[in-house]
């Protein structure tokens, strides 16, 4: 099968998710994440409100320039991820939220309000965003991530062709993720600020690399330019995350 007739094969279209070939058991895919992998406070104690932290960034603000400038990072970090993080404890102290770690939150999500659901999502979500890049990239995946990309996909060209195509055609704000289900690599996008770990999101998985395509990701650099920021986000993408993720 060539690479455009896999590709046409694998997008589901109600769903907007691409499927890749299996690269890890189903086991692998649905055993929990690593203690403490995107938030350090994850845990409570009984009769404890549940407290989110925002990691700190792993990098300077100017570290991924050019390919994100360092007033884009500052604002991003300190202002719209920080928000996210008061307003998520906020509404977890106010909504008397019963979950004891984030994880469970967050599978949980659909029984409080938008309030909890947007926020905590922002949470989550930007803590993984910091560290799936980093100003020592590599260029390309190696290793077992190079073999499950070529794999399923049929090459890297024709995997970031399809994660681009994801990311471009995500309608006005959302994330664009490579996930982990089932035992197979899958590419799909989720609306503002829900991810594939909520059970109300229509695109599940174990998120394995994700881009923040709303427009405070980028704007003041690329203004109306989501294309040229995509196309210059592989220059910082942490392969080596992506691995310890996958593994």
């Amino acid at each position: 099968m060539d690479r455009k007739q896999f590709l046409s094969n694998s997008l589901k279209a109600a769903a907007g998710v691409l499927v890749a070939g299996p690269v890890l058991s189903s086991a692998a895919c649905n055993s929990p994440a690593p203690e403490g992998e995107t938030t350090p406070n994850d845990t409570t104690s009984p009769g404890t409100p549940l407290v989110l932290e925002q990691i700190a960034l792993p990098y300077a603000y100017s570290a991924l320039e050019p390919s994100i400038d360092a007033s884009t990072m500052e604002i991003h970090y300190t202002k719209h991820h920080a928000g996210y993080v008061k307003k998520a404890n906020a509404a977890i102290a106010e909504e008397g939220v019963k979950a004891a770690t984030e994880a469970e939150l967050i599978a949980t999500i659909g029984a409080y309000s938008a309030g909890i659901r947007n926020n905590v999502g922002g949470v989550w979500n930007h803590n993984m965003f910091w560290q799936v890049m980093t100003p020592s990239a590599t260029g390309g995946p190696t290793g077992k991530v190079l073999d499950a990309l070529n794999g399923g996909f049929g090459s890297i060209d024709a995997f970031k062709e399809a994660f681009t195509e994801a990311a471009m055609k995500r309608f006005g704000s959302g994330w664009a993720w490579l996930v982990l289900r089932n035992g197979e690599l899958e590419i799909g996008s989720t609306p503002n600020q829900d991810n594939p770990l909520m059970d109300v999101s229509d695109f599940k998985g174990t998120p394995l690399l994700g881009l923040d395509v709303w427009e405070h990701a980028y704007y003041l650099h690329y203004q109306n330019k989501r294309n040229e920021y995509v196309a210059n986000w592989w220059n910082v993408v942490n392969w080596d995350e992506v691995a310890r993720r996958m593994a």
